[in-house]
């Protein structure tokens, strides 16, 4: 997103908690002389004060025995499906600061700011990021093109737009020592899939023994000589391996590399490949150079909607399943307005988001700033197809739709971009193939009674910039040489889109139609972005689309939309996304005072704004998270630190925490396995899940951010679900606003 330091932003939506921030101090000089300064510093008069180490040490016993107290010793009982964190191996960094530097905060006060500046004569937090006690250097990525400065999204991937003290988001920021080098060592190599948390893969990881300075010359050298030898013995078996499976790949298919894994595609027996024509074979169109042919009719046509392809699509269909007892059969109408719709995100599917399947990304080195589904296409060249397919064969399966299903849910929030419909010269994207994927989602929708929401997540240009939109960087929708071009790109897909799923066969599944995720109009002209709204909707609804259409709030005001799109169609919802861990005045505040921030802010806030008397009219959530820090592997970039921990270049060194002023901020506990948590914190996270559920259900509802990630686990809705910190039924939940806080014992505050 669009860079704004650490300045809060005019366009803050309320104004109340969200709108505080941490008073900036500048940090002091240090003398001219550094030998001095080590001297002072490392020498204290007297001897009494411990040195550097021993501090380490202290703090590192003092959280290890916290844990102790509020870990889940009873893991025989936890549940087994899950998605684990990227945990670090020890405590990142040490703090000198102001121990009152935060106190204020959490208090609700309209006047945050100007208390906050008030009060800021503290000292700033001060930390120096430390893995295996060996200091890192912070820098920025090294990219070749203008994205190294860009700001990425509020987590989508996106940012909180409620009391936005600054515009940064879930893939945002710029810089940070991230996790690259060391500190990439320290979290990829604990990075597992879901259901891989198990006594034997839990056990201890050894920590550092102290300077590379005081190391023997010997076992300096001895891991880079190790290295290289590993190095040439893994290129002599690879290269062979690599010519024989090039030979075995079928040209301009889009295979897997490997059989070992790939599906049976048993409904290709009895089909000949002479059935497919012969233009068509090594196409898109050929189900033969499909990675996965499960649930799709392989029998070849070339027929179009829309100039849509129909290939993989049965020529029947049933629309009387139902969701739950609570909402009507898909043959029926749903009551919009009256009944919320309670819904989950398929974020990093589609369309692809490092910190949702950082195993994507996890193998490149910064210097090659593969930071994106741009730069990774490019990247991967000829073998894009291959693996792209493969992650969309693999990471949603039918049995999600079950279980989105089973946990109480009505509707899924589908992400896919432009390329999905088509490409242009010079993208690297892989064209098309995700469109197979996207309809088989539907037909599963379809099948377990689940409706649907089209969001369409990149836009051709970029509408923010962000990673989620594909091409982190510049904005070239709207904006920019090829703005006016890429605005006709966009109509074009909605030209196409809009006839596609104006076909009867949709009328009762896709029921709302998006029409740009997060367009950053804080960058944007307003007005261009409206006009463009306006002209879109007359195109889709002129197509047939009978669908409400959303438009998102572009993370402006909300007061701001009271007299936007006056003239609208009734069956028109304004979107909002809501995060409270991309704000700094609200990722600090307590495990009560967060609960109490969305009964007593954001409830009142989407209450007003969805009746036309007192704001815009019908509103939907349609992204927020569970998260309550922002510790997740690229959550704020590829290689980007984070807040929480004060290793975010762009908020400085300075930790947001609850407990900052104590420098006990680590995210060593929120990235471990919810096999780990204690019931203290997996009651905070139901509440504050359940809490967000009751605010957003005041106006049309809601969809959770996301539903499955690979190691991200408090943002994947899934792994909550099946490890108890979610509703067993999400119309279900234990807590609403206005209902007691339950206790969440003696939770630790940087828990």
């Amino acid at each position: 997103m669009a860079h704004h330091g650490d300045n809060e932003h005019d366009d803050a939506i309320g104004g109340d908690v969200g709108a505080q921030r941490i008073p900036s101090q500048p940090r002091e000089r240090a003398p001219s002389s550094s030998l001095a300064f080590w001297k002072r510093n490392s020498s204290p008069p007297g001897g009494q004060r411990p040195d550097r180490e021993t501090r380490r040490q202290r703090r590192r016993e003092r959280l290890a025995a916290a844990f102790g107290r509020h870990g889940n010793s009873n893991r025989d009982s936890a549940a087994q499906e899950l998605l684990s964190g990227d945990a670090l191996a020890k405590l990142l960094g040490s703090t000198v600061g102001d121990e009152d530097c935060l106190s204020h905060l959490g208090e609700g006060s309209r006047d945050g700011r100007d208390e906050a500046s008030e009060q800021g004569h503290g000292q700033r937090l001060r930390k120096r990021p430390v893995i295996a006690e060996q200091p890192i250097m912070l820098a920025p990525i090294a990219l070749d093109t203008p994205r190294a400065g860009a700001q990425s999204r509020v987590a989508s991937g996106a940012q909180l737009e409620q009391g936005m003290a600054e515009v940064r988001h879930r893939g945002g920021g710029s810089g940070g020592n991230g996790a690259d080098g060391e500190a990439a060592e320290a979290t990829d190599g604990m990075l597992r899939k879901e259901g891989d948390w198990d006594e034997r893969s839990r056990g201890s990881r050894s920590t550092g023994r102290g300077s590379v300075a005081n190391l023997p010359f010997w076992k300096k050298w001895r891991g880079t000589f190790i290295f290289f030898v590993v190095l040439l013995v893994l290129a002599a078996i690879a290269i062979p391996v690599g010519i024989i499976m090039a030979r075995r790949a079928d040209n301009g298919g889009s295979s897997s590399s490997s059989d070992d894994d790939k599906p049976a595609n048993s409904n290709l027996d009895g089909i000949s490949r002479d059935s497919i024509p012969a233009y068509a074979q090594g196409t898109y169109l050929d189900p033969f150079t499909w990675y996965d042919t499960t649930g799709f009719n392989v029998t070849f046509t070339n027929a179009t909607v829309g100039g849509l392809s129909i290939m993989g699509l049965n020529s029947t269909w049933d629309d009387s399943a139902q969701a739950n007892e609570n909402v009507p059969p898909l043959n029926e109408s749903f009551p919009y307005g009256s009944q919320p719709i309670r819904g989950v995100n398929l974020g990093g599917w589609l369309s692809i988001e490092p910190f949702i399947v950082p195993s994507l990304f996890q193998s490149y080195s910064s210097s090659e700033g593969i930071i994106d589904e741009w730069t990774l296409c490019e990247r991967l060249g000829s073998d894009a197809n291959t693996t792209i397919e493969k992650h969309y064969a693999t990471f949603i399966t039918e049995q999600d739709f079950i279980d989105i299903r089973d946990a109480g849910l009505d509707h899924v929030r589908m992400q896919f971009s432009y390329w999905a419909v088509r490409t242009y010269d010079g993208d690297p994207y892989v064209p098309k193939i995700a469109w197979r994927y996207l309809l088989r989602a539907i037909e599963y929708c379809r099948k377990y009674g689940l409706r649907v929401n089209l969001d369409p997540h990149g836009i051709p240009g970029s509408q923010n910039g962000w990673n989620h939109s594909g091409h982190q960087g510049k904005i070239g929708w709207l904006n920019g040489t090829d703005g006016a071009l890429n605005r006709q790109r966009s109509l074009d897909m909605h030209d196409q889109l809009s006839q596609f799923f104006a076909q009867d066969r949709y009328k009762n599944v896709v029921t709302i139609y998006g029409l740009a995720n997060e367009p950053l109009m804080l960058s944007l002209p307003v007005a261009d972005v409206l006009n463009w709204t306006t002209q879109a909707t007359e195109l889709v609804q002129k197509n047939g689309i009978k669908a409400w259409v959303t438009v998102h709030d572009g993370f402006l005001n909300l007061a701001k939309w009271d007299s936007m799109l006056k003239t609208r169609p009734d069956n028109m919802m304004l979107d909002t996304h809501q995060y409270t861990v991309f704000n700094t005045g609200e990722i600090v505040l307590n495990h009560t005072r967060r609960v109490e921030l969305i009964c007593e802010s954001w409830y009142s806030m989407i209450q007003a704004i969805n009746v036309t008397s007192t704001g815009w009219g019908p509103t939907i959530c349609g992204e927020w998270s569970q998260a309550d820090t922002d510790c997740a592997q690229y959550v704020n970039n590829v290689g980007n630190g984070n807040r929480w921990e004060g290793t975010l270049a762009s908020t400085g060194d300075t930790m947001y925490c609850p407990t900052a002023s104590e420098g006990t901020c680590s995210c060593t506990l929120a990235n471990t396995s919810p096999v780990g948590y204690s019931d203290g914190y997996k009651t905070f996270l139901q509440t504050y899940a359940e809490a967000q559920m009751s605010a957003f259900e005041t106006a049309m509802g809601w969809f959770y951010w996301t539903w499955a990630t690979e190691s991200a686990a408090q943002w994947s809705y899934r792994t909550a679900w099946k490890n108890g910190y979610m509703p067993a039924k999400a119309y279900s939940p234990k807590f609403k606003c206005g209902d007691a806080i339950p206790s969440f014992g003696d939770l630790p505050e940087y828990y």
